[in-house]
């Protein structure tokens, strides 16, 4: 029995799954998002987190030991310069893992593992009111679009007009023309 005995082995040897981990996690820094099996993003967001606080010390010793885990020197710069400040004030929790579905060749779970955002949203419920302000001012934009097209169409039609009657002046003054030069 497995008793207080923690990881998973995921059917690999230590030195492929230690691997594993540092690649994953190293993605995960990288685009902030990536996509894997359930068992996997569990076991890479322990090593996450851990690297997360880490970051969150910013010392020496600390960015040497997160150094041995991410393997790009770009992704450990963004993790000590973008990833641990954005997580100064949080205590813990900083990835999610959001179940996708089983895969459709193996029929594997799938699983998103993200960072959280660092700065969170106030949670804010449209009352009421906010819901009626935001009906009118679609409303008013409806209503500026429409008074902006018939504007646009009242311009059209006095150029129409206008054009008719410039064509209306020279056919009135072609036939007196033609008049001129019959009699000369």
């Amino acid at each position: 029995m497995r008793h207080n005995v923690s990881g998973r082995k995921l059917n690999r040897t230590p030195a492929h799954r230690k691997a594993l981990y540092r690649n994953m996690v190293t993605s995960l820094f990288k685009h902030e998002r990536i996509q894997t099996t359930v068992p996997k993003a569990k076991e890479a967001r322990i090593v996450a987190e851990k690297l997360i606080t880490k970051a969150k010390k910013g010392d020496l010793h600390s960015r040497r030991l997160a150094a041995r885990k991410v393997n790009e020197p770009a992704v450990l710069q963004k993790l000590f310069a973008e990833i641990g400040p954005r997580y100064a004030d949080r205590p813990g929790g900083y990835t999610r893992i959001m179940l996708l579905g089983p895969r459709k060749g193996d029929n594997a779970e799938l699983a998103i593992l993200e960072l959280v955002d660092g700065n969170p949203k106030p949670k804010v419920t449209d009352t009421l009111k906010r819901k009626r302000a935001r009906k009118i001012l679609v409303a008013e934009e409806k209503a500026e679009a429409k008074a902006a097209l018939i504007e646009e169409a009242a311009d059209v039609a006095e150029e129409v007009v206008e054009d008719a009657a410039t064509d209306e002046v020279t056919e009135e003054a072609a036939p007196a023309a033609d008049e001129e030069k019959k009699e000369d």
